[in-house]
This record gives C-alpha cells, structure tokens and sequence, in this order.
C-alpha cells in the first residue's frame, strides 16, 4: 500500500492570480522565515494554505497543510481528494492515503528538511492534540507562530486581490437585487435566500473562464431573527412591516466580498424609521471617516459618540467593520484590521476594510429589531474608495408590491 504519493492529474487550473503575484506571497513569508531563523513553515488553516497555495480544502475530518521551505512550496492533501489539490496549487502537491493512522505526519517529514530545529506552525489553528501529534512526530522540533506574521501580510491587499474582491462586491450587488425582487409580504425566509444564492452563483459561474462554485450564500432574516448578524435562514413568512436583513455572500477562489441592508416589508413604523435613519447616519460618518492614517479605534470611539448622544450605545452589538480577504463564515478573520475600540492599528494603503454599523433594539420597545448596513472600501494613498455603490435608508428599502 501506497502511503504518500502524487497523483498529478490533469493541468493547473486557471487562476485569478499570476505566477509573479504567488511567488509575492510565498517569497514574502520566506523572507520572514529567514529572518527569525526558522527552517520551514507548516501552514494548516484553510486561510494560510489558500493564501500561499491557491487551494481551499475540504476538511471532512481529514488534515491538511502546506509546507513552505526556502526553496519548496507543497499542499500536503487527502487521497480523496484526488488530483484536484495539486491542479489548484501554486508549487507542488503530495497525497497521503488512508492506509495508515499517521500518513499525513509522514508526509510532512518528507517535505520537511532533515535536521531543522525550529518548525513554524498556525498557534491559532493547531489544537492541543494537534500539537502533541506535531511533537511525537518531530522530536527535537522547536515550533513557533507564524500565523500572526501571516495575518498582517493578509492585510495589506495587491493589486490583484483587490481586482477580485472588487468582482466581488461587484456580485454581492447582484445577490442585493435578487433579494429586494424576491421580498414580499408572505414570502418564507428561505425562499428570498435561495433566489439571492442563486443569482450570485449564476453571475460567479459567468464571469470567470475557470471557478469552483463552492460555499456562495445569503443569511436573509425577518422580524425578531434581525437581532443577529449571523442568524441562520428560516422557514418564517415575511408579514408586512417587518424589519428585515439582506446579508448577500459570494465566495469566489476563497475571497469573502459582503453587502448587508436593513430593508422593510411594504411600510415602517415611525419609531422604526427614527432608529433606521439615525444608523444610516453613523453609516453615512463612518464611512467618510475611512482613509489612510486613521486607527480602528479612532473610528469605533467617535461613533460610539454620536450612538451615546441618542441613548443608543448600549443597542450596539459588534464592532464596526473588519478586514476583508481570504475569510469566510468559518475560517480566516484578520483580527489586526478590526474597527473596534481596542484596536490600535493605523489604516493604511492596501487595507480593504468595511463599514458596518449595527444596534439591536430588543423586542417589547418601540422598533424593536436590527438595524444594519455594510459597506466595503478600499483605502487608498489619499482616501478610501467606496467599491460596494449601493443604496441603503428608506428612500430605497422599504419593498412595496
């Protein structure tokens, strides 16, 4: 039985990004590896190895990785993956099988350049298990963190990066449009989603010579499921005057674009309307805060302002924006790049970051529901460039039939 082999089946895929923009990316972390004296780096995540690789995993229980050396780049994947890791890979690509518990270790030590003693690994991926599998199997190894050197060179986008996440928002618009067609008194949750979803995987399928179609989707929500960003579809029927979310998300070679609207079901309420306009508002100021030079925590603490003026702030339910790139839903936060009251880092040319302001009034008040919207700039030498272009407020999302 074969226990690590290669199956290169097939030609490379087409990629949204160039050989000279990947070897960025890889060169970069080895440079930081030679500089820190470390041999080579194991990278785990779905983040780290699609970051450097090009390849998104499916995990179904299964480990994955990515060994970076001074002079080697290799996705270490599944058999049953067959040859689609290593036509996605930006380098080279061994397959470990099934046949014995811990062929993925000895994958790794064939990748891995005999006597190297420190080792860089994902601290905030690798479990307590993992590490201990990592230890029995490079005795000797000392292992240290690379995932947060990783993240800060996440944050700063190329030029191609920003191309896609640009086609990116560019498709949440279309996800946007299909909601606001879909809505209407009556209609279940699920429905008005499964049109969104549909829409943009349509328009994803389309726009490129060559994609997987995977993980695109929409969180649509009514009445009191608004009180959560990330609350799941439901079966519930859309009545008339309810607050709703349109959360629309494509996903395209693993880059995260997002458009969110507080919309209405055919009218709103005054209250209902004195709370929508007054988070449009911190929307409107926040977003013409974004640009180079100013700190995450800047931003959040001077809207915090304008939400206390209102008696508002304690309704506010997260922070007000974030760090956009190869993330998702369930994996990759750029947690250097948050608008958050505790983040100091300065904005700066290169950061693709949103504005997305939200306050939760609970039920039994007077408008009660979410009130969110979101948009994502691109900052750049002298401002920040709006790429999402969308209407939000009540001239344009109060959805009458």
């Amino acid at each position: 039985m074969l226990h690590v082999f290669q199956w290169k089946n097939g030609d490379k895929e087409w990629s949204p990004f160039s050989d000279a923009e990947m070897d960025r990316r890889q060169n970069e972390m080895r440079a930081h590896l030679a500089a820190n004296d470390i041999d080579a780096a194991v990278f785990t995540s779905y983040h780290g190895i699609c970051y450097y690789s090009g390849f998104l995993y499916c995990y179904f229980g299964r480990k994955y990785g990515f060994v970076l050396t001074a002079d080697s780049a290799t996705t270490v994947s599944a058999g049953i993956d067959g040859g689609q890791p290593w036509r996605r890979t930006h380098g080279d690509n061994v397959i470990y099988s099934d046949w014995r518990r811990d062929n993925f270790f000895t994958a790794l030590k064939s990748l891995i350049p005999s006597g190297a003693k420190r080792v860089g690994i994902e601290f905030d991926h690798v479990s307590l298990d993992y590490r201990r599998l990592l230890r029995d199997a490079f005795p000797g190894v000392e292992f240290v963190d690379v995932a947060a050197a990783s993240m800060w060179m996440r944050t700063l986008k190329s030029g191609e990066e920003i191309s896609l996440i640009r086609e990116g928002t560019r498709i949440c618009n279309v996800g946007a449009r299909a909601v606001m067609d879909a809505l209407h008194e009556g209609a279940p949750e699920y429905e008005v989603a499964i049109a969104s979803t549909n829409a943009m995987i349509r328009e994803i399928g389309k726009s490129f010579p060559f994609v997987e179609l995977m993980d695109t989707w929409t969180w649509f929500q009514s009445g009191i499921m608004t009180d959560g960003a990330h609350n799941p579809v439901t079966n519930k029927r859309v009545a008339r005057g309810d607050i709703c979310s349109l959360n629309c998300f494509p996903m395209i070679f693993g880059y995260y674009t997002a458009i969110e609207r507080t919309l209405f079901c055919e009218e709103a309420s005054d209250a209902h309307l004195d709370l929508w306009e007054k988070n449009c508002a911190v929307m409107t100021a926040g977003s013409e805060m974004m640009g180079p030079g100013k700190s995450c925590s800047e931003i959040a603490l001077a809207l915090n302002e304008m939400y206390r003026g209102w008696d508002l702030l304690q309704y506010r339910s997260f922070g007000y924006g974030h760090s956009f790139g190869v993330l998702s839903h369930y994996y990759g936060r750029e947690a250097g790049v948050e608008l958050r009251e505790d983040v100091d880092t300065v904005l700066k040319p290169g950061m693709v970051v949103s504005m997305e302001p939200m306050i939760m009034i609970p039920e039994g008040q007077p408008g009660a529901g979410g009130y969110r919207e979101h948009d994502i700039f691109v900052i750049t030498e002298d401002g920040a460039e709006n790429i999402t272009n969308f209407p939000y407020g009540p001239d344009e999302m109060i959805i009458r039939r």
